[in-house]
């Protein structure tokens, strides 16, 4: 009798199951192309945790994949260079447009502007590198 009132401690059971983990456990390995198929079809997915549901998944993890997808992807493009344009110091005030009631950022074609002791450079999107590297060397010697 195991439960009894007077105190006494009541028998131990006999271990009938011992069962060793290894490895993750619930944790599931995904290879980069389920990933990538998976990160695709919530693009054209209404609803993101249904999708995360028919995978057994969180939809977090799905956000999660896309976000890690997206960075990996920017980091293989490297830097990006746009047009350069310089301005000699003596020119740059005389021919400066009046200021613009948009921000600089804003103008339509720049993307960077670097100005450095009375030099201008602008530099658009979709410049060549080299260009980029010419204008840069060049303003850096005229200083």
């Amino acid at each position: 009798m195991s439960g009894s009132c007077d105190g006494a401690s009541p028998e131990p059971e006999q271990v009938r199951r011992f069962e060793v983990f290894t490895g993750t456990g619930r944790r599931r390995q995904f290879p980069l192309e389920e990933k990538l198929a998976l990160v695709a079809q919530m693009a054209t997915s209404d609803n993101i945790s249904a999708l995360a549901r028919r995978h057994d998944l969180r939809p977090s993890q799905l956000f999660t994949w896309r976000r890690e997808l997206r960075y990996a992807a920017e980091a293989a493009a490297g830097p990006a260079f746009v047009p350069a344009v310089v301005t000699p110091p003596g020119a740059a005030s005389a021919q400066r447009p009046r200021p613009s009631p948009e921000p600089r950022a804003a103008r339509k074609g720049t993307a960077i502007e670097v100005e450095l002791e009375g030099a201008r450079l602008a530099i658009a999107h979709g410049t060549d590198p080299a260009l980029v590297t010419a204008a840069l060397e060049a303003l850096q010697a005229s200083r």
